[in-house]
């Protein structure tokens, strides 16, 4: 049995879905998760990395059989001794297992603490941490292939480079501060100082145009259809989702609430709302649905108006109309930035070449479509994924909007660093300015991390994580 003095007390918890299946694991890490292993299964020896087959006990007999691995720490997920126990899928087998291990010492695991504990452990870095929850969240095959380049440090390493050069520009830089007359030579002005910054910050472009993918391959983006009723709006919403999942007639007010529906398309994560249609009524439901849809209007990344192409011809001036009252700000501005205008029925027309942007429509494309017949939906679908600058490729990571946020705070920090020395020529100005930027770039990885958000980070794991 491992002896390290520094593993904390043992947790448990169940690491697979609560539910029926083939097997169940019950998941063991701390200083006794060896000894509670040897005890519920009665061997008296666990040989690290290898499977044993066991009956577990309870205090009134067997429990269930299966297989028991043990990981000796330091070589396991948390660094820790870790014990698995694989029995049989039945929720009411893993309970009983889970609360013979209570018994024995352990205590339930909280949201997180295995993924914690190997944060702690320096078994993994803050962002693989995060890759672990990602992937087992992801809805598409290239997120969770994302998710897992970025498990296997791809990254953490771009970060880590990153960091070793800010880390190397420092000493640079306080060397000049502190020996200003060695062999000499003006250190800022010699050109090496700002050649290296901007090497630094054509690195960090970099990594923030693929964490910008990243996003939104892991987030996906917020569409709201919404447009005056029956125009088409639950229809395209089952185009786009290839069901009926949305009730269609051709009564005004048959939407009456918000309909939401996440889907994959292109690889995007679309969360779509279908809204009522927007009119005056005195149907008290249909108001209510009315201002539920003018929420959504609000929140949206996207703002698909569906419009009737035979009855509309001017949809800017129609989009100011309706959302004129839903939309805080400059309209102008918020509309140019995420309306799509849809103009549906375009099957009733008698020549397509009818559908001519009105000019008070530029610089807003209008984007034709017939959910009858589903003409123009896989343009429409393109069309969207060009909107938000979604163009992943296979060298795309996820990333969240905490490491956007990181790292556009350490390019700001990095030009604030290029002024001081460019037009200033103020050395301590500049080792600032690089000391803060190294400070928000460690926080991607983990190395410069307030409890507080680690605590927010791992509470949104699995409770087997």
């Amino acid at each position: 049995m491992n002896q390290i003095t520094t593993q904390k007390p043992t947790i448990a918890a169940i690491a697979t879905p609560i539910g029926q299946g083939g097997v169940g694991v019950v998941r063991l890490s701390g200083k006794t998760a060896y000894q509670i292993g040897c005890q519920i299964t009665g061997l008296s020896k666990l040989k690290p990395r290898h499977a044993h087959f066991a009956k577990f006990y309870g205090e009134q007999g067997v429990i269930d059989e299966g297989v028991v691995l043990y990981f000796q720490a330091p070589h396991s997920f948390t660094g820790e001794d870790v014990v698995e126990l694989q029995g049989h899928g039945g929720v009411v087998l893993q309970n009983m297992l889970l609360a013979r291990l209570f018994e024995l010492g352990a205590r339930q695991a909280q949201a997180g603490e295995f993924s914690y504990r190997a944060f702690e452990n320096d078994k993994i870095d803050l962002v693989q941490a995060e890759a672990i929850s990602d992937m087992i969240s992801a809805n598409s095959v290239a997120q969770a292939s994302s998710a897992m380049r970025s498990l296997s440090g791809e990254f953490s390493n771009k970060i880590n480079r990153l960091l070793d050069k800010l880390t190397n520009l420092r000493l640079y830089v306080e060397a000049s501060i502190d020996f200003p007359d060695e062999e000499d030579v003006d250190f800022l002005s010699d050109g090496v100082i700002e050649s290296r910054l901007m090497d630094i910050l054509s690195g960090v472009d970099e990594i923030l145009a693929t964490a910008k993918q990243g996003q939104l391959l892991r987030d996906g983006v917020h569409v709201v259809l919404a447009g005056r009723p029956n125009v088409g709006k639950s229809s395209l919403l089952n185009r786009l989702s290839g069901t009926n999942r949305a009730i269609v007639t051709d009564i005004a007010g048959t939407t009456r609430d918000t309909l939401e529906e996440t889907l994959v398309l292109n690889g995007l994560t679309i969360h779509l709302t279908d809204t009522a249609g927007l009119r005056e009524t005195d149907d008290k439901v249909e108001q209510i649905g009315i201002e539920r849809a003018k929420t959504a209007i609000e929140q949206a990344d996207v703002l698909m108006m569906v419009y009737d192409v035979t009855q509309e011809d001017k949809p800017l001036d129609l989009a100011k109309e309706l959302f004129g009252d839903s939309i805080a700000g400059d309209i102008d501005q918020i509309l140019h930035q995420k309306l799509m205008p849809v103009a549906n029925k375009c099957d009733l027309l008698a020549n397509q070449d009818d559908i001519v942007p009105h000019e008070t429509c530029q610089p807003i494309n209008i984007h034709p479509v017939s959910c009858e017949t589903s003409w123009g939906i896989d343009a429409l679908i393109d069309a969207l994924c060009e909107k938000v600058g979604f163009h992943p490729s296979e060298n795309s990571l996820i990333a969240r909007t905490r490491h956007i946020d990181a790292l556009k705070r350490t390019r700001a920090n990095l030009e604030q660093a290029h002024q001081e020395l460019t037009v200033f020529m103020a050395g301590e100005l500049v080792a600032e300015r690089l000391r803060l930027a190294q400070q928000d770039l460690g926080e991607i990885t983990g190395q410069m991390s307030a409890d507080e958000l680690l605590g927010k980070i791992f509470s949104s794991f699995c409770i087997g994580k």
